[in-house]
């Protein structure tokens, strides 16, 4: 059964720092490139950032790029979205995501919130 599970989120003060991620099962995660998207109350949720399967090409939004850093773990089948220099417009559920069978596949989320 093919799951993503991500973890690491919580309360942050404006310019702290948060490291989420994403553990994979059910599917040969080396096999696949693997993104971060996010959504805020009221907003359509939007691609954050997305990593190769080889990890040798990233991408990121404009909004988080140089503050923001996705990376993988091929043996613990394992995505990371290193976040630092938060801002409250970061604020939102964070979801792992894959096309895995040509299936947009979908974690529960992980809440991050940036507030004084």
């Amino acid at each position: 059964q093919l799951q993503l599970v991500e973890s690491g989120g919580g309360l942050v003060q404006p310019g702290g720092s948060l490291r989420l991620s994403c553990a994979t099962s059910g599917f040969t995660f080396s096999n696949y490139a693997m993104n971060w998207y996010r959504q805020a109350p009221g907003k359509e949720r939007e691609l954050v950032a997305s990593i190769t399967s080889g990890g040798t090409w990233r991408n990121y939004a404009p909004s988080v790029k140089g503050r923001f850093t996705i990376s993988r773990d091929n043996a613990k089948n394992t995505v990371y979205l290193q976040m630092n220099s938060l801002k409250p417009e970061d604020t939102a559920v964070y979801y792992c995501n894959s096309k895995v069978a040509a299936k947009n596949c979908w974690g529960q989320g992980t809440q991050v919130t940036v507030s004084s």
